[in-house]
């Protein structure tokens, strides 16, 4: 059977991993002309382009969809979107509002966040772990961190929503998301200027009074921080979340390991095995020879992440799902100068909303039948995990 490959495929949504399987042995620099794009799966591959920005590009953005990808790309992700020296300004600006200090000062409230949402749906002891803890948790967090008003912030979370799922096969953008990423943008263009009247102890605050001499960020180049945090500080948190308790489910001896206690090691090779971000992009920029293949400058390399963190040639036995693997070669917060800047926050929000729940929780399971996932060319994960739990 002929090879294909698309990011948009439906097929690949519902499993991917047979897919990366193929590619990375039959063919490790793949070629789709559809969707106009090479496609490299080995570990090695993906992150010697994850670690060269001279030769790939990362200033035509994360996403194919003719929406995102282009110069425009900046607008909705920020310096993730940018090259040297323009990255290293902007990354460098940032850093100094988005402190460890700052994240770990969210720990105490990030605790009181996870318990008051997960009292009564324990009470309940059935509910939709994503609409009701998967996503309202990293959102609430986020919108804490940056300062948006309580009443808000359901609002930010559907238009997030609206923007990165589909229910199409097509690369093109629905009409609702394009008004989506208008509305948010002007939402976050006036709570930008309210809050340079008066500030606040929050993220927004500081990423206006961050300084290299006389250079700040600008009021859009903010804006377009905050936009990015929708994607990468909620629906990766949120997806991530979804698809570590659904590993878990259908591993019962690992599951017990991690309810025992080893919430780090759920976390790291839940990510490894699972992760909620799929793939990245670059452009090549000169002519490079790959595999005896020659790839011209100019053209979209898609990095598919989640087939690297299952390459044998580095994890033994990768389709094995083990709280007791080295994932110290994971790629899933990237590598390079574009490695995620907000790990230590996932990290934290992960940690923090399990350790609640297994303290509450003794098992659990899943009604598979009322299970979906969602529909996006770059993110894997869950719509919908009906669980049924059992407290302590």
């Amino acid at each position: 059977m002929q090879l294909q490959y698309s990011p948009y495929d439906f097929a690949v949504h519902e499993d991917p991993y047979p897919y990366y399987a193929r590619l990375r042995t039959e063919a490790p620099v793949f070629r789709n002309d559809t969707d106009d794009f090479w496609a490299l799966s080995r570990h090695a591959d993906v992150q010697a382009v994850l670690r060269d920005s001279q030769r790939f590009s990362s200033a035509n953005g994360l996403r194919m969809e003719p929406a995102f990808w282009g110069p425009q790309a900046e607008r909705f992700f920020s310096f993730v979107a940018m090259d040297p020296p323009k990255h290293t300004r902007v990354r460098g600006l940032v850093a100094q509002a988005f402190t460890a200090h700052r994240v770990q000062g969210l720990a105490p409230r990030l605790r009181t966040i996870a318990h008051g949402l997960l009292q009564p749906l324990l009470e309940r002891g059935s509910f939709d772990l994503m609409a009701d803890f998967a996503g309202p948790f990293p959102t609430e967090v986020i919108s804490e961190l940056v300062g948006v008003p309580t009443a808000d912030r359901d609002m930010v979370r559907k238009l997030g929503m609206e923007i990165m799922y589909t229910d199409s096969e097509s690369a093109d953008l629905r009409p609702e998301a394009m008004q989506a990423i208008g509305e948010l943008v002007g939402y976050y263009t006036e709570l930008t200027i309210e809050r340079s009247r008066v500030r606040a102890d929050d993220l927004l605050s500081g990423l206006l009074d961050a300084a290299e001499g006389d250079d700040r960020l600008t009021p859009e180049e903010i804006v377009g921080v905050l936009i990015l945090l929708i994607g990468a500080g909620i629906e990766t948190s949120m997806l991530t979340f979804g698809n570590a308790w659904y590993a878990a489910w259908q591993h019962p001896e690992q599951r017990q390991r991690a309810f025992d206690g080893r919430i780090d090691d759920w976390i790291a090779e839940a990510m490894r095995y699972d992760p909620s971000t799929q793939t990245a992009l670059r452009t090549s920029t000169e002519p490079v020879e790959l595999h005896g293949v020659k790839i011209p400058a100019g053209e979209r390399i898609l990095l598919i992440t989640g087939s690297a963190n299952r390459d044998p040639e580095v994890f033994a036995d990768p389709d094995t799902f083990d709280l007791d693997r080295d994932t110290s070669a994971s790629l899933v917060f990237g590598s390079g100068r574009h490695r995620c800047l907000g790990s230590n926050l996932a990290l934290l929000e992960l940690r923090v909303a399990l350790r609640e729940i297994v303290t509450a929780v003794s098992d659990y399971d899943i009604d598979t039948d009322g299970a979906h996932r969602i529909h996006s060319s770059n993110n894997r994960g869950f719509a919908a995990l009906p669980t049924t739990v059992q407290v302590r």
